[in-house]
Order: C-alpha cells, then sequence, then structure tokens
C-alpha cells in the first residue's frame, strides 16, 4: 500500500508538471522562440501554474486515477479533454483578474490541445509504469480469486495479459478442483482454509466468482481484515457484461438496461 501511496503522490505531481509544461510549450509556439516583453511570460506561466491544481482535481472526481481503470480508452481520453478545457477556463479567468485580459485565442486553443494530448499520452505511459513496479513481488495487492468457473478463468487470463494491478495469488473453490494451478495461480483447496489463506497470502482483494451461498461468509471476512471485497456479476447470474453500478438517490444499486445504441455510450 505505501508503494502505491508514492506512485500515485508522484503521479500527481508529474501531471501538475506535465500541464505547466505544456502551457510553456503552447507559449513559445504562439509567440516564437523569445520572452515577448509585450505578453510576460512569467504571468502567463504563473497563472498556468495557478491552473493546473484545479485540472487535476477535476480529474480525480472523474476517478481517472482509480487503481483499475484503464487510460488507453476513448471515455478516459473524453475525461481528460474535459479536464484540460477547464483548467483552460480557470488560466483564462485568472489571468483575466490577476493581470489584464488576454492577448491570443489561438494561444489558448493550443494551450487546450497540447495539454489534453499530453497529460493523455503521460497517464498511459504512467499506467505502465504504475503496474510493472506494482505487480513485482512481492505484490502490492496481492488477490484471492474464490470460486474456479469460466469466468473467473477469463479473468485471470485478462488481468496476466493487462498487467493489473490487482495480482491473484491464491485460488480457492467451495466444491474443490483436481487442479493444481490455473493461468500460473495455485489452487489451495477449499473454503476451509479462507482465514488461512488470507492471513498467509496477506490478501488486500477478495474477489468471489462463484458459491453465492457464501457471500455473507467472505463479505464478513473481508470486512474482518480490512480487504476490498470483490463480486463478478455471473455470481448472480448477469453473463451479458451490460450492468453498472450506479446511485439512486444515494443508494448504490446495480442497474442492467436494455440496450439503446450510441446514446447509451454517453448516459450509462
Amino acid at each position: 500500500m505505501r508503494r502505491y501511496r508514492l506512485l500515485l503522490l508522484l503521479w500527481l505531481l508529474s501531471d501538475l508538471a506535465v500541464f505547466v509544461g505544456a502551457y510553456g510549450i503552447a507559449y513559445f509556439l504562439r509567440v516564437g522562440p523569445i520572452l515577448s516583453t509585450d505578453f510576460p511570460f512569467k504571468e502567463y506561466i504563473l497563472s498556468a501554474a495557478l491552473a493546473a491544481p484545479v485540472t487535476i482535481a477535476v480529474l480525480g472526481t472523474t476517478r481517472t486515477f482509480a487503481l483499475g481503470r484503464s487510460q488507453a480508452t476513448l471515455r478516459n481520453a473524453a475525461y481528460i479533454a474535459y479536464s484540460a478545457l477547464v483548467g483552460t477556463a480557470f488560466f483564462t479567468l485568472g489571468y483575466y483578474f490577476l493581470f489584464e485580459s488576454f492577448f491570443s485565442r489561438l494561444l489558448l486553443g493550443y494551450a487546450f490541445v497540447l495539454s489534453a494530448m499530453l497529460l493523455l499520452l503521460w497517464h498511459i505511459v504512467f499506467q505502465w509504469i504504475l503496474r510493472a513496479v506494482l505487480r513485482r513481488d512481492p505484490p502490492a495487492f496481492p488477490t484471492l480469486l474464490v470460486g474456479v468457473t469460466r469466468e473467473s478463468r477469463t479473468l485471470l487470463e485478462t488481468l496476466r495479459r493487462s498487467s493489473n494491478p490487482l495480482k491473484p495469488v491464491a485460488i480457492l473453490d467451495g466444491r474443490g478442483v483436481s487442479e493444481k494451478e490455473i493461468v500460473g495461480v495455485p489452487v489451495l483447496g477449499k473454503l476451509n482454509k479462507l482465514e488461512e489463506v488470507l492471513a498467509k497470502r496477506r490478501i488486500t482483494h477478495l474477489i468471489q466468482c462463484s458459491d453465492m451461498e457464501q457471500s455473507l461468509n467472505l463479505l464478513s471476512a473481508c470486512r474482518n481484515r480490512g480487504i476490498t471485497y470483490i463480486v463478478l456479476p455471473s455470481v448472480f447470474g448477469i453473463v451479458e457484461r451490460d450492468e453498472s453500478v450506479e446511485s439512486l438517490e444515494g443508494t448504490p444499486v446495480t442497474v442492467v438496461r436494455p440496450k439503446g445504441g450510441w446514446l447509451g455510450w454517453f448516459v450509462r
């Protein structure tokens, strides 16, 4: 966990530097390789530095820094572009109130495009660094899978292929299986070994893939030990992968909507 917190702090600080650096590049693209006396660089970069924390805070509200978020997706690119646009707006207002009216709309366009593109590129690069460091033995987030099913096998392969920070280190199955390991992860027996495995393997996340009747026991064990509990929708018979977790007047709910075409991408 300490490893993750240090990396997250580094990520936030590096995002601030990338945002300010993008505005610096935009300045010289518009003004040229000089420091203009008509448009002082010091005042300009100060305004960019003040707008940077606002941009990163907006990124945080979109859960861009979430542990399992894939950075190289269209949805994530949209979040970053939105945050960069808010940053540009805050920069413009800040410069106006602190100094004077801004002199170049084209420069604002450069700053917005560069900040969005460089932040997205840096997030993709940093995601690779983050996952490589977190998965290095001993893993930062050793994960236990409960239940051997087709869905759990697919999940194991997906986590391995994508180098997800959640690294499965053990598998338990309520009924028991003959296999000794699956996708390189050892199968350690039945659920009677749950407490032993949680303690010995220092589990931080538990993913339930079957054995719905054991849900309360698994959730209770996770709460007692401060472990994050995750359950696959297939445990409840949801197999189409069209569910989403939302809020209904502040109450978390799982929603399965009928397929609604491209508009559903925006309103889910």
